[in-house]
C-alpha cells in the first residue's frame, strides 16, 4: 500500500508537470521518500495525467521482484536518496524548451529576473555516449549532484533530475529554468 499523503501529492504535482509537457505519457519519473530506506515511484506504464495509488509502488533501496514493475529510473532515484540526505522528492523530466537549448548550449544563463535569481548559470552535462548511458546514469547523476553541491542536473539530450525538500520547490525549479530556455531561445531568432 502507498503512502496515501504522498500518493495524492505526487498526483496534483504531476498532474501540473503532465499539462506544462515536462513529463508525459511513459516518459519522465517521481518520486517521494516515506523513510529513511524507502520510497514511492511511479510504475513503468504510468501516465502522469492521471496518477493513482496503482501507478505508484513503495520501493525498499534492497532490489526485490517490486523493482520489476516500477519506473526505469529507480536506480537513479535510489541511489540519490541514498547519498543525500537532503532529498525528500524527486523528478526526472523533459521540458521541451530547456532540452532544445541544451542540444546547441553548454550553459545555460539566464536572462530573465526569475532565472538569473535562482539559477546565475548552469553547467549542461554532458552524457557523451548515449549507447551506455542507462549503465552509467545513476552513478554519474548522483555523483555530480554530491560534488556540484547543486540540487538539479541538466543533461543534454536527456532531461533534468532535481530534488527538492517540497513538492512545489521542486515544481517551481523546473519551471523557472523551462521558461529561462523560453526565452533564451526566442531571443536566438
Amino acid at each position: 500500500m502507498v503512502a496515501k499523503g504522498f500518493a495524492k501529492k505526487l498526483h496534483k504535482i504531476s498532474l501540473a508537470m503532465f499539462r506544462k509537457d515536462f513529463i508525459g505519457i511513459f516518459h519522465g519519473s517521481i518520486s517521494a521518500r516515506v523513510e529513511l530506506d524507502k520510497f514511492i515511484i511511479n510504475k513503468k506504464e504510468a501516465i502522469f495525467d492521471d496518477i493513482t495509488d496503482s501507478d505508484l509502488i513503495l520501493l525498499n533501496h534492497t532490489r526485490d521482484y517490486r523493482w520489476h514493475e516500477a519506473s526505469l529510473d529507480s536506480e537513479i532515484h535510489s541511489l540519490i536518496y541514498q547519498d543525500i540526505p537532503d532529498a525528500k522528492y524527486i523528478a526526472y523530466t523533459m521540458p521541451p524548451f530547456t532540452m532544445s537549448y541544451t542540444l546547441e548550449n553548454d550553459y545555460i544563463v539566464p536572462k530573465d529576473y526569475f532565472g538569473a535569481q535562482a539559477y546565475p548559470d548552469i553547467k549542461v552535462y554532458s552524457p557523451k555516449n548515449f549507447d551506455d548511458w542507462y549503465e552509467r546514469a545513476d552513478v554519474e547523476i548522483s555523483r555530480f549532484l554530491i560534488d556540484s553541491g547543486k540540487d538539479i542536473i541538466i543533461i543534454r539530450g536527456y532531461g533534468i533530475y532535481a530534488y527538492a525538500r517540497e513538492l512545489t520547490d521542486l515544481a517551481k525549479k523546473l519551471a523557472i529554468i523551462e521558461n529561462s530556455c523560453r526565452i533564451l531561445l526566442r531571443g536566438e531568432r
